[in-house]
């Protein structure tokens, strides 16, 4: 399968594409926060992101979901900074720390060069864009070097769901594999964890938005994903993320087909101290109600990660095709 950004660039649309995004630079709505201000003059909003890419890191993961890091690994660029505040997030040195990470600001040129050596060096199965909302016109610009010099493999857009549906739009047929977080199922609780007054109401649209424009998971003859959607779900303690919910709205306004990543693997890190039903990891009970949701929903393909006592993890992943495989990973660096 060829990715669609490829006849995108031929025609001439992705270029008209990477124009518009980057107008929209001036009077920043790039994400659902719409802050407004001129990024192009470096003002910075909520992401506390200029006009230049930032990226963290980049490396062939072999920490994703089977079908995305295969046997080469998938080829994720960690992007800086974030559009959401969430109290226990895994990698908030990476989106919270906004003055530590302005030194990694790289050109739109470097990152058509970081996608090019993850696919010709590293030999991955994708580019794998991590926390991409706030960066989407720099990723197409990106896109424009890097296409003519050879880029050809999927793109990934890993996101935490709170992202804008105009913005989305603009990537029709640009992404091929999208790996959104559906994370709350209650804006207060959204509000309280994540600084976010809106999140359900955004990421259903967006979820929505992605499925109309990839559908289901197509896997290749060697099990790597080259098309579709997955839904990834942290379950949290205290029923806080909603799971029930969440998980019937993905079978009943999408598909019972569709594929998602139950993640179990939550613990407490950066300020869940500060919310007490956070301040422990999810219980035997809580997990397992949530895994009988899927049964009960008639949900059929993902993953979910089994806990062999808890707050502990089985050490590999116990993948027996693409139907639900009971096992673990921890997903973030």
């Amino acid at each position: 399968m060829i990715p669609g950004y490829i006849s995108l660039y031929k025609s001439g649309e992705l270029a008209k594409r990477a124009e518009r995004l980057d107008r929209r630079l001036a009077s920043c709505d790039i994400c659902p926060r719409d802050c407004g201000v001129n990024r192009c003059r470096g003002e910075t909003g909520y992401c506390h992101s200029g006009y230049l890419p930032i990226v963290s890191s980049y490396c062939d993961h072999h920490g994703e979901e089977p079908v995305l890091s295969g046997n080469h690994g998938s080829g994720t660029i960690f992007f800086a900074n974030c559009n959401l505040r969430c109290l226990y997030c895994q990698n908030h040195q990476i989106s919270q720390d906004s003055n530590r990470q302005k030194t990694n600001e790289i050109t739109n040129h470097q990152l058509a060069g970081q996608m090019l050596y993850l696919q010709d060096k590293l030999g991955c199965h994708n580019i794998n864009l991590v926390s991409p909302s706030h960066f989407v016109p720099q990723i197409v610009k990106a896109l424009l070097e890097a296409v003519p010099l050879g880029l050809n493999i999927p793109l990934v857009y890993n996101t935490n769901g709170y992202d804008s549906l105009e913005t989305l739009k603009e990537l029709d047929g640009v992404i091929d594999i999208y790996l959104p977080d559906f994370k709350y199922f209650d804006n207060e609780s959204a509000l309280k964890l994540s600084g976010v007054g809106n999140y359900v109401e955004k990421a259903q649209s967006a979820v929505k938005e992605m499925y109309r424009q990839v559908g289901n998971l197509i896997i290749d003859n060697n099990g790597i994903a080259e098309h579709g959607l997955i839904v990834r779900h942290l379950i949290l303690p205290e029923r806080l993320s909603g799971s029930r919910e969440v998980l019937k709205w993905l079978a009943t306004e999408l598909s019972k087909e569709i594929t998602v990543s139950l993640m179990s693997q939550y613990h407490p890190m950066h300020r869940a101290s500060e919310h007490p039903s956070l301040s422990r990891g999810i219980t035997q009970k809580e997990y397992d109600e949530v895994c009988k949701l899927l049964d009960e929903l008639g949900i059929e393909n993902g993953w979910v990660q089994q806990m062999e006592s808890e707050n502990n993890y089985l050490p590999d992943f116990e993948l027996e095709g693409h139907p639900f495989a009971y096992g673990v990973q921890l997903y973030n660096i």
